[in-house]
């Protein structure tokens, strides 16, 4: 184009003109989560006949911080397992052992998570009787009157 060529603009600015660049609703709340995408979610789903403005950005920011939490504790897990990569299990694990994170998501199953390692108190080995009793039978065969008492 010629840069000697005015664009007019029309009648209140309607018509013509250079566009300003659009600047969507998730930059101007300074998210990452859709807000737009959420808003039209709440209008289709028809939870209320009517919606807010500020509703779908209060959504986004809790859904954005709930993915933000799950996956620093979820990275962590990683971590601890010497792994660069987040898999089920490892949300899994994040999610169970972590106190509020699991009432929110406690009749939620995560597909092939796993369960969280637990072995009942009941099938551990009894560590006082097993070692009650080996001492009785080191001092068995240490006593001298026993010994003394076997040779007769």
């Amino acid at each position: 184009m010629d840069s000697t060529v005015k664009v007019t603009k029309g009648a209140g600015g309607r018509r013509g003109g250079e566009r300003k660049k659009a600047v969507s609703k998730s930059i101007k709340a300074g998210l990452q989560f859709p807000v737009g995408r959420i808003a039209r979610f709440l209008k289709k789903g028809r939870y209320a006949q009517r919606t807010g403005t500020g509703a779908p950005i209060y959504l986004a920011a809790v859904l954005e911080y709930l993915a933000a939490e799950v996956l620093e504790l979820a990275g962590n897990a990683a971590r601890d397992n010497k792994k660069n990569r987040i898999n089920p299990r490892h949300v899994l694990l994040a999610v169970r052992n972590d106190d509020e994170l699991g009432k929110l998501l406690q009749g939620v199953t995560i597909a092939s998570g796993g369960v969280l390692p637990n072995i009942h108190q009941v099938l551990l080995p009894k560590k006082s009787s097993t070692a009650s009793e080996s001492d009785k039978a080191s001092q068995a065969k240490k006593s001298p009157k026993k010994a003394s008492f076997r040779n007769k």
